[in-house]
């Protein structure tokens, strides 16, 4: 009889806080190792468990455990691989929105950081196992209901991400009247060759001065991109019109700013060093404030590493800039205490392009742990012809689902999913961002779904009650699933589906001296795979 076995339960796993700016510092300097060290992450007493059995009856390999996961990005293949390495009896049905899988690290990751995108290849071996199956170009909530998956299967994962941004809340924010105004998702999705994204158009020619609103690392990426030198992005998998449009760019000047001081800034040393190191490009900031500010809290810097660490490399950013006789033809401005009230148009009779920003400018009040930006009651404006808005993610609901709208995720107890009153949902597990709210490296995103993967194998073992089935005989997983999906008009695509096209991307990369030419239309997937 099979079972789960050489695993351990969750309470014997010790967590390491990888949300920790200066944990991860000290644990993952270089995330490719992680990559391929799982066990980095546990004190683990390996144990043999029992034999297995839910509602369905006992699990065998002719009666296997159907696990639905929704979602193909880092979250739902380290859970999916956790999964399988550990249960003979388990098979992942993976299903995904877009017709092409890997989720952020195909989408999010920085053209110019192949080294994150390697991930993949830990990936391919997940889909390799013939208990897995990639199910594309299906939308739950508009192809399938969680009934659809709850009728033939034992549990559902889910693991769809943080899809929505997070907004100022201010007028012609949505770029709908106002042009040149996007969120850090439409914008890197469109570099990046997201297919909603394709047809954004940034008109990158306006003037030389883009803003870029937020102090984290996603803010960054885009900032980097915007000002590297187009030679050096040509040899990434960065899309060809995207990079069409930065060889016309005018943009010589990116302002990244923020609501709050330097002490609070959100980045990691390794992609603020990046910037830093940018050729031909000066770093510029309010250097006397920045100066006061790690003379005011030199004590409490001194004891927090990657603060610490952080704040070396501005200090040593500005040091190299006053000390240089070379003029960079670009730069790059750190700008703190200022919180955007207001886009200017270019035309205020008939406004069509951004022209600038109105910002509140700022102090600081409250503890350091817990300060605050609060208006001073000064208003500075600030020209620009571009602005991206990089202010954080959130998840959104899927109906029939749980969801606590003040946090932005699905309640849930080391990812078992938890309905209205607190009580578990049996069969309902969440991973990654829709679990934990949207942070962390995606090395963060694999200690949390290896998480959900162990209370998920725990629940096996326990014996604990999964998705009731409704029919006579085994539950069938994607078996039954894609023909339904058929029957409604749904082309889905496989994992060998999908190589194929991964094929063709190579093919289209090796021609133009890239790694690939991403395929950004569901259409020229399609046809790729002769439909």
């Amino acid at each position: 009889m099979s079972s789960c076995f050489g695993r351990f339960p969750p309470t014997t796993i010790t967590t390491i806080n990888l949300f920790n700016k200066s944990v991860r510092e000290k644990y993952l300097p270089n995330i490719s190792k992680v990559f391929h060290s799982p066990s980095f992450y546990y004190n683990t007493k390996k144990q043999q468990h029992k034999s297995s059995s839910h509602v369905a009856g006992i699990n065998t390999i002719n009666n296997p455990f159907r696990l639905a996961i929704i979602g193909s990005g880092p979250a739902g293949f380290y859970t999916a691989q956790r999964v399988l390495k550990n249960c003979s009896f388990a098979t992942v049905d993976m299903y995904e929105a877009l017709p092409t899988p890997h989720g952020l690290v195909r989408y999010g990751v920085a053209p110019d950081h192949p080294e994150v995108k390697n991930a993949q290849n830990r990936f391919d071996e997940v889909a390799r196992d013939p208990r897995y199956r990639f199910v594309g170009n299906v939308s739950v909530g508009t192809n399938l209901t969680i009934n659809d998956l709850k009728a033939h299967h034992d549990a559902i994962v889910l693991s769809y991400g943080a899809t929505e941004e997070k907004t100022l809340g201010i007028e012609f924010e949505d770029g709908t009247v106002l042009k040149n105004i996007f969120s850090a998702r439409e914008f890197v999705g469109w570099y990046n060759g997201m297919p909603q994204y394709r047809n954004l158009m940034p008109d990158l020619t306006r003037s030389d001065t883009a803003v870029v609103i937020g102090h984290g690392n996603v803010a960054l990426d885009i900032a980097r991109i915007l000002l590297m030198d187009v030679g050096a992005l040509a040899k990434t998998d960065i899309t060809e019109y995207a990079l069409s449009a930065l060889r016309n760019s005018k943009i010589r000047n990116v302002i990244v700013l923020g609501r709050r001081g330097p002490l609070q800034v959100s980045f990691t040393a390794k992609e603020l060093r990046e910037m830093m190191n940018l050729p031909n490009t000066k770093f510029v900031t309010e250097f006397n404030f920045v100066k006061q500010e790690l003379e005011t809290h030199a004590d409490l810097i001194s004891k927090n590493r990657s603060l610490k660490r952080l704040m070396q490399i501005i200090e040593k950013g500005f040091i190299n800039t006053t000390t240089t006789n070379n003029q960079p033809e670009k730069t790059w401005t750190l700008k703190f205490l200022r919180s955007p009230i207001e886009f200017i148009p270019n035309n205020e009779t008939e406004p069509s392009y951004v022209q600038g920003l109105r910002l509140n400018v700022n102090r600081l009040e409250g503890s350091f742990e817990k300060c605050v930006a609060v208006p001073t009651g000064n208003v500075e404006e600030l020209e620009a012809s571009l602005v991206v808005k990089s202010l954080g993610y959130r998840s959104k609901p899927l109906e029939g689902v749980p969801f606590d709208h003040k946090r932005g995720l699905i309640p849930n107890v080391n990812g078992k999913m938890l309905d209205e009153e607190g009580n578990e949902l049996p069969g309902f597990y969440v991973s990654g961002w829709i679990k934990r709210g949207p942070s962390g490296v995606i090395a963060a995103t694999m200690y949390d779904a290896y998480e959900t993967a162990e209370t998920i194998l725990s629940d096996i073992d326990q014996k604990k009650p999964m998705i009731p089935n409704p029919g006579i005989g085994p539950k069938q997983g994607a078996d039954a699933i894609i023909p339904l999906l058929k029957e409604r008009g749904v082309r889905t695509v496989s994992f060998d589906d999908w190589k194929k096209v991964e094929e063709k991307e190579n093919e289209l990369g090796r021609q133009k001296g890239k790694p690939r030419e991403k395929v950004v239309t569901t259409e020229q997937v399609l046809e790729i795979l002769g439909d």
